[in-house]
Order: C-alpha cells, then sequence, then structure tokens
C-alpha cells in the first residue's frame, strides 16, 4: 500500500499512467483525513473519504474517481414523486453538478492505493484539482510580522480558490447548494484575493432563483447586490435587479411600529440569529427579534444608498422614512437603558453577544450609548460561529479595538483561526472545531 500526500486539500480527483507491463486490479482510497499515519475511512461527520477499484492497462492513462454521492448531487425536480426517497424535501435547493466530462471530484489531500505493480514515480499519479480558470495567484498578497498571521491569511487564501470548484459559491462539499450569508462572506474575500468579479455574480443569480430558508439571509441578498457595486461601479448590473431585490426587505412583516415580527413558523424555522445552535450566547427569542430586525434595517439603509444610485426616487423616500421609523423603534423598545445593553427581543431582558454586535455593526446605536456597547463587546471572548466572527471583527477594527481582534484571531483554545491552523487544516471550517458542528 502506498500512501501519497499532495500538502493540502483540493477538490479533483486522480489521473493514473499505468507502467509497461501493467495488468490486474487496484484500489483508491482517498482521504480528506488522516489517522495514525492512514487514511481515515470513518472520518466524522461529513468529513470525506471514498474508494474505487479500477484495472490496470500497460502505458494508459485512468481516472480514479470515487462513484456519485447521493448527498450533494441532490436533485428534487427529478425524482420520481410517487416513490420519494427517506426524508425527501421537494423545497430544497438542487446541488450545483460540475461537468460529467471532468468524473466525480470530492475533497481529498491523500490517497492511499493499493496493488500498485513496483514503485510507484511522481509522474505517474496527477491530482486534478478543480477551481476558477481566472483564478490568479499573484493577485494578492499579505506579510506582517507575525508568522502564523501570515500563515492565517494563506489559509484563508487558499480556502476561497479552492471552493471555486463549482462555479458559484457552495457549501463545500456536504450539500453543494449556495447560501446567501455565506455567498455574501465568501464575496468579500473573493474580492480580497483575486480579481474575478463574475462568481460572486453568478452566485446572487442562483440564489434567486433558489433561496434557502433563513430570515436574515434575505437580507444578505441586498448585502451581496451592494457589495458588487461598491467594489464595481456597475449601476448597470444592479438597476437590472432592483425590482427583484425588493423582496428580500421583508416589508409584508414590518408591524405597526415599524419593526419586522416573527410568527411561530419564524421562531420554528426562520430566525436564525446564528449557526449552529450552540453559537448563539443563549439567545431568547422573541416575536421583534433584535437580530432579525437589525438585518432588515441594515438592508433598508443599502437599499436607500443603492436607489440613490439609480435615481429610484419614489423608492427612496419610502425606504428612508421606514428607516427613520425603525431605528427608532429599534432603540426606543429593545434598548435596555439600566444595563446600557440591547435585549435579545421585545418581552425578555437577556443581553446576548449577537443582540449588541449587530446593532453596533449596522449602525443602530446611538452615539452616546455606542461607547459603552463598545466596552462590552471587548470583553467577550469568541461567543458566536465562524459565520458571525466576520461582523464582530469588523465592528472591532472598525472602532479602534484592532488589537482585540487579533488576539481573538489569534486566541489559545479551540475558538479561532489559530486553531484551525494548529488542527492542520488546509481549509477554513465551517465551526471553530468538529465537537461544535458535528456535520461541518
Amino acid at each position: 500500500t502506498i500512501l501519497v500526500d499532495f500538502g493540502r486539500v483540493s477538490f479533483g480527483n486522480l489521473l493514473l499512467s499505468a507502467p509497461a507491463g501493467a495488468a490486474g486490479t487496484i484500489t483508491v482510497h482517498f482521504g480528506e483525513a488522516l489517522k495514525n499515519g492512514r487514511v481515515d475511512r470513518s472520518p466524522p461527520g461529513t468529513v470525506r473519504y471514498a474508494k474505487t477499484t479500477l484495472t490496470l492497462r500497460a502505458g494508459e492513462r485512468l481516472l480514479a474517481a470515487p462513484p456519485p454521492d447521493e448527498r450533494n448531487t441532490r436533485q428534487p425536480a427529478l425524482v420520481d414523486r410517487s416513490n420519494p426517497p427517506k426524508n425527501f424535501d421537494p423545497s430544497a435547493p438542487p446541488a450545483v453538478l460540475t461537468p460529467s466530462d471532468w468524473g466525480v471530484i470530492l475533497p481529498f489531500r491523500w490517497v492511499e492505493i493499493e496493488g500498485w505493480p513496483g514503485e510507484l514515480r511522481p509522474a505517474q499519479v496527477t491530482r486534478q484539482s478543480a477551481y476558477a480558470s481566472t483564478w490568479n495567484d499573484e493577485a494578492s498578497r499579505f506579510v506582517c510580522s507575525d508568522e502564523t498571521l501570515n500563515r492565517i491569511w494563506e489559509l484563508c487564501r487558499y480556502s476561497i480558490k479552492a471552493t471555486t470548484f463549482a462555479g458559484v459559491y457552495v457549501d463545500g462539499d456536504r450539500e453543494r447548494i449556495p447560501y446567501e450569508a455565506d455567498a455574501y462572506l465568501n464575496q468579500l474575500s473573493h474580492y480580497a484575493t483575486d480579481p474575478d468579479i463574475q462568481m460572486a455574480r453568478d452566485t446572487y443569480d442562483h440564489l434567486m432563483r433558489h433561496p434557502t430558508w433563513p430570515t436574515e439571509w434575505a437580507s444578505h441578498m441586498v448585502f451581496m447586490a451592494h457589495a458588487d457595486w461598491w467594489h464595481t461601479g456597475d449601476k448597470a448590473w444592479i438597476a437590472s435587479r432592483f425590482e427583484e431585490l425588493k423582496m428580500k426587505l421583508l416589508l409584508d412583516r414590518v408591524g405597526p411600529d415599524g419593526l419586522i415580527m416573527s410568527d411561530e413558523r419564524h421562531l420554528k424555522k426562520g430566525d436564525l440569529v446564528d449557526w449552529p445552535m450552540g453559537e448563539r450566547d443563549g439567545y431568547v427569542f422573541t416575536r421583534v427579534n433584535t437580530v432579525a430586525n437589525a438585518f432588515y434595517l441594515r438592508a433598508l439603509e443599502l437599499m436607500i444608498e443603492l436607489g440613490v444610485a439609480l435615481g429610484k426616487d419614489a423608492e427612496v423616500a419610502d425606504y428612508t422614512r421606514r428607516l427613520q421609523t425603525g431605528r427608532a423603534a429599534f432603540h426606543s423598545v429593545l434598548f435596555n437603558a439600566s444595563s446600557g445593553l440591547y435585549r435579545d427581543g421585545v418581552g425578555t431582558d437577556h443581553s446576548s453577544l449577537h443582540a449588541n454586535l449587530f446593532a453596533l455593526a449596522f449602525n443602530l446605536v446611538p452615539e452616546e450609548h455606542a461607547s459603552s456597547v463598545m466596552a462590552w463587546l471587548r470583553t467577550r471572548g469568541m461567543d458566536c460561529s465562524v459565520y458571525v466572527a466576520q461582523y464582530y471583527m469588523e465592528v472591532l477594527f472598525q472602532r479602534g479595538a484592532a488589537s482585540r481582534a487579533l488576539d481573538l484571531v489569534l486566541a489559545p483554545g479551540d475558538r479561532s483561526w489559530r486553531h484551525m491552523l494548529d488542527s492542520g487544516t488546509t481549509i477554513t471550517w465551517e465551526a471553530w472545531d468538529q465537537k461544535y458542528k458535528p456535520n461541518q
């Protein structure tokens, strides 16, 4: 058995060149994880392992790839509705399929090859890695005096490159579907590492056709459109999408006080705050949800900017009125004067990291209270997920707490990018550690 290490995980498959005189079969094991010096054949959650068997023919090049995985190739529209598979969800977005002539691709770093005749030479085994053909490795660079930060930056840069394999931003290899918030964060990092703008646009258009379910994810579509305009200055692209974007404002949920309301359906599955659930800092869900409203009001603010750029005077006037009413109500009913913090919602006095973080991030805290909310945030650790950490880092850097932000990036323990690096991953994780989200 021969173990091959490609150094980093990428999404792809293998080309093998059989030596002269070769015959018989070989077995190839693909692994995203290693255990006791061998490919982990029973990895946790959705960490990938697969195998395939091939018949060698002397002098021929063979594609080594496993069979398709039903978890990330689902096409609900093609399912026989009279005999659906177990747990079939007809409303689930379809998986993004890669071209059939590629063969199946999967994320792997290691392969074990059993039965290879003689020595395996490097020229006989090639990993075909899938990523955007427009990718420019020379487009971005970061160097500082802290070598760990340099390595973290490279981990993050490579993560963006490696996960462009589907042509749109997908959730890695679990479902291979885009999610709105994930896509927005990918978009920002892609802009920071590579000149391409088309993948973010293609992902936006895909999500307009195939939206997902969380309340706050609708707002992220406005965020994506606004980020494109700020990055490119291209009003034509926004203009053709502005009307459709209006439905992402959730105006049908706005109550008489100007804040959006959550019914039982939203409370059961809709309002997200953070994911996985264990990352919510004890958040108490109520019918007037602070985080959901912070996203609603921020989306209104960005739509006003887009409307001004496009000359949409009627919409700008309407959204400005809604924003002013909503901001006043947000502070009036959600700010707890005795603690100097924002509640999680109307009807509770619990104040989570999230309620206060998003209030600050989205310019909803009056200046006379901003310093006290910020002082409280600086005392907190990484009490949120990798997703919310994007906004946490932005707030800390923008409000004069850069050293605190760097401390959190480099923190010991298992809730930092340093931990990902120290754990040996070569693509950033969805959660801080496997124990926090078993199917990351």
